[in-house]
């Protein structure tokens, strides 16, 4: 990746503290996506470190997952699969579901994937752009392994995990969070 789109990322980032009395700040990456230069190259700086595994379609989550996931799939060639949050809509279909771990709220971590659109053999690249804790990647790899499809690894935009959650997902970003103050 070039360094001009890691400082274009940089720059375009800010905390802020929703709540004076609150206790933590809240990322705000809502300048990237206004950005054509962001989003021009966010897709190929994205499947860089994974074209040479030939992936066969792009995971990511919801919400923000629907942006860039697009984004990397376009620059491969391949399709493009949303991991689905539950709510009260009906999916259209058959859908493999998967409970991670608890993300960096506390909170349950549930995806879904509708079948038809993951097969066995499929080599999949999952993308996301802040990873935290990984409990949606590893929601999205249980997804994977039960409907016969090889998770190749996950590109990021923003990696804050453990360095142990890192190589057990193998996540390759484009920023590492301490880089963002």
């Amino acid at each position: 990746m070039g360094n001009e789109l890691q400082q274009r990322l940089i720059d375009l980032f800010q905390w802020f503290d929703p709540d004076p009395d609150g206790t933590h700040l809240v990322s705000d990456h809502s300048g990237w996506w206004r950005d054509p230069v962001v989003l021009a190259g966010l897709g190929p700086a994205l499947v860089r470190p994974f074209r040479a595994q030939r992936p066969t379609v792009v995971v990511a989550p919801a919400l923000t997952g629907l942006i860039i996931g697009p984004l990397a799939a376009t620059a491969l060639g391949v399709g493009f699969v949303p991991a689905y949050k539950p709510d009260e809509r009906q999916l259209p279909g058959p859908v493999s579901w998967a409970q991670g771990p608890a993300d960096y709220r506390e909170r349950n971590v549930r995806l879904g994937v509708l079948d038809r659109h993951l097969a066995p053999g499929d080599r999949v690249l999952v993308v996301d752009d802040w990873v935290a804790t990984g409990a949606q990647l590893r929601a999205i790899y249980t997804i994977c392994a039960a409907r016969g499809a090889e998770p190749l690894g996950t590109a990021a935009v923003v990696d804050a995990c453990p360095p142990e959650v890192s190589r057990k997902l193998r996540i390759r970003a484009l920023l590492d969070a301490a880089r963002l103050g």
